[in-house]
């Protein structure tokens, strides 16, 4: 079992056709033929999860409404354990990103959410929810999408109980002192470089650089940065690894990310070597670039693809 610990988002997708402009302004008018709901943000890596048949437990807060109850109800669906997803009962929303495409285009996107901190009840009830599950688990994922559940003191205390586990982390830069002594993070180049302290230059004698940096600043074993439309670099502690992307056609990069995090580390836990593993993520990011949507890969399709 992994355990994700991090921000849950529901994506919910309208889909239409636009075949004029509004006559009330200069915007399309989009004619709707359907309306989906994902998992999203950390919730988004249970289901990549769900894909690779690992199974999962969700860490994390909803609110007491309607879309909490669904995330509740679709964790379940997926057989992922829910005990540490906590209801807030404080006005806190459950967090709602709406987009909506039309022919495979995305026109507007708009965010319900509320970011602030999440009360120390609640961690606690995520850290009792992790030490019962920590004897079934192989690893450990911090999604980080910077909406409250990850603060920087709780991110340290989680590291403290989780070493001698396996703890990946997707993280957001301005927390960066935070994830000291984790496994490995998995930052875009613009985080990395952010992370580091360098400015954004995306060739391989820059990225090695920051890779490194950020290795030792942090006590890391590996740092993987993606790198868009370039693939990725794997730094393992001795040299950096550059792997050019797998991807074949580009539609929606949305949850890339979490497909990257969810695939390495799935790998790492049944004992695949880093670059194995940062190659086997870095084609499932080629599956999933090319999905309009939050999307998933199979194993099937990252080993045809």
């Amino acid at each position: 079992m992994i355990l994700v610990i991090g921000d849950i988002i529901v994506d919910e997708f309208i889909w239409g056709d636009v075949s004029r402009i509004s006559p009330e302004a200069p915007v399309p008018v989009v004619s709707v033929n359907e309306i989906d709901r994902r998992l999203g943000g950390s919730a988004n890596v249970v289901r990549n999860l769900h894909a690779l048949d690992t199974s999962s437990a969700m860490l994390g807060m909803v609110g007491d409404d309607e879309p909490g109850r669904w995330v509740h109800k679709r964790l379940s669906e997926l057989n992922s354990d829910n005990r540490g997803v906590v209801t807030k009962t404080n006005n806190r929303p459950t967090a709602i990103k709406t987009r909506i495409i039309a022919r495979h285009q995305q026109v507007v996107r708009y965010d319900r959410e509320w970011t602030q901190a999440a009360q120390a009840g609640s961690h606690r009830h995520m850290l009792d929810s992790l030490d019962a599950l920590l004897p079934e688990s192989s690893a450990v994922i911090l999604s980080d999408y910077g909406k409250g559940v990850l603060t920087p003191d709780f991110i340290q205390q989680l590291i403290g109980r989780l070493q001698g586990s396996i703890i990946a982390v997707d993280p957001k830069p301005e927390h960066t002192e935070a994830y000291r002594d984790a496994t490995v993070i998995t930052p875009n180049l613009l985080e990395a470089s952010a992370m580091a302290d360098m400015e954004n230059i995306n060739d391989n004698k820059h990225v090695e650089t920051i890779a490194k940096v950020l290795h030792d600043k942090l006590n890391l074993q590996y740092v993987l940065i993606t790198r868009s439309e370039k693939g990725m670099t794997l730094f393992d502690g001795k040299q950096s690894h550059h792997i050019p992307t797998a991807a074949r056609d580009v539609f929606d990069v949305t949850g890339a990310g979490d497909t990257v995090i969810a695939v390495f580390t799935a790998c790492l836990a049944r004992g695949d070597d880093a670059l194995t593993a940062a190659r086997m993520a870095n084609r499932a990011a080629g599956v999933v670039v090319g999905k309009v949507g939050t999307a998933t890969a199979s194993w099937p399709e990252i080993e045809a693809h």
